[in-house]
């Protein structure tokens, strides 16, 4: 770790690289402990100097974006946490925009409205980043970000850059190669049409005035905690919609408390942190509504969150 902090000092300008750094308010469940390396990193350059400065040293290396969608462990994170935040959009050749991976896709959402580019504004009120929601493949109303996706440049973990084509990304549900390979998304290059601002803001009033009615977007939660159950995979009982919440909700469990955890009576899907929950309670309350769900119906229920440090 010596080592680490005199590297870190000779590439991160000060501010940018923390010992034992708090991880809970860069998170949307206000939950979590410290990493023993927190680096801000905003440019490729510096993602990569960070991967071979921790590889030197033999510590591991978290990824953390815009902070939705994942649960850090009370402990906190082992090695060196990369926060991935911030960065640019700009147009590029056939009407693409290539997107930071830091840049958040409400700020992205924005940067098109006001300049008339068409295609993401229905992902308005999506929490995180461009960079988090292609490791997940974020979805909304049964569309899947990478479908907008041509191409997305990664940092292997030997500090390699690459342009990686969306046919070899694995997209599915809630899933990418990210996941298998622990590449980290740079930036990504977006298929875009054109549109009139005016409409293209109503569609995005509309998309966030359907999150504020069925989601508690109110209260410090990490989104939707479990996949929907997979036709492929899954029987839901006759009469029971194909959606995680509502199999919660059936199960009895929505409202219900761990600690100051607190399963959403909006959406059942939802846990929440009503001040102070720790991970452990929100960690509890999800294995309880696991359990009801596969005691009550047979489906087992599959993570869509990322537990990180655990």
């Amino acid at each position: 770790m010596t080592d680490l902090a005199a590297r870190f000092r000779s590439a991160i300008e000060a501010g940018r690289a923390f010992r034992d750094a708090p991880l809970a308010s860069y998170t949307t469940f206000r939950v979590g402990g410290p990493a023993d390396w927190l680096v801000h990193a905003r440019t490729a350059a510096e993602i990569r100097f960070v991967v071979a400065a921790a590889r030197d040293a033999n510590v591991d290396v978290t990824v953390l974006g815009g902070g939705s969608n994942v649960l850090i462990a009370d402990a906190g994170i082992r090695g060196v946490v990369i926060r991935v935040h911030g960065g640019d959009v700009r147009r590029v050749p056939d009407d693409r925009l290539r997107v930071d991976a830091g840049v958040t896709i409400n700020g992205f959402v924005r940067w098109t409205i006001n300049r008339g580019f068409a295609g993401v504004e229905a992902w308005a009120g999506t929490p995180g980043t461009v960079g988090g929601a292609i490791h997940g493949n974020a979805h909304f109303k049964g569309r899947m970000i990478g479908e907008l996706i041509e191409s997305v440049e990664i940092a292997t973990r030997d500090g390699e850059l690459r342009q990686i084509d969306m046919a070899d990304m694995e997209f599915g549900y809630d899933r990418s190669r990210l996941q298998r390979t622990h590449e980290i998304a740079i930036a990504a290059d977006f298929r875009v049409g054109r549109g009139e601002s005016a409409a293209l803001r109503a569609v995005a009033r509309e998309s966030l005035a359907y999150r504020k009615r069925t989601q508690p977007l109110e209260s410090a939660s990490a989104g939707c905690i479990f996949q929907n159950p997979d036709p492929a995979q899954d029987r839901v009982p006759d009469g029971i919609p194909w959606s995680a919440g509502a199999l919660v909700d059936r199960a009895g469990l929505k409202g219900s408390r761990e600690g100051h955890a607190r399963v959403s009576p909006t959406h059942g899907n939802f846990i929440i942190n009503e001040g102070d929950a720790s991970a452990a309670e929100i960690r509890h309350l999800i294995e309880r509504c696991r359990r009801a769900v596969r005691d009550a119906f047979g489906v087992a229920l599959r993570d869509e969150i990322v537990y990180l440090g655990f």
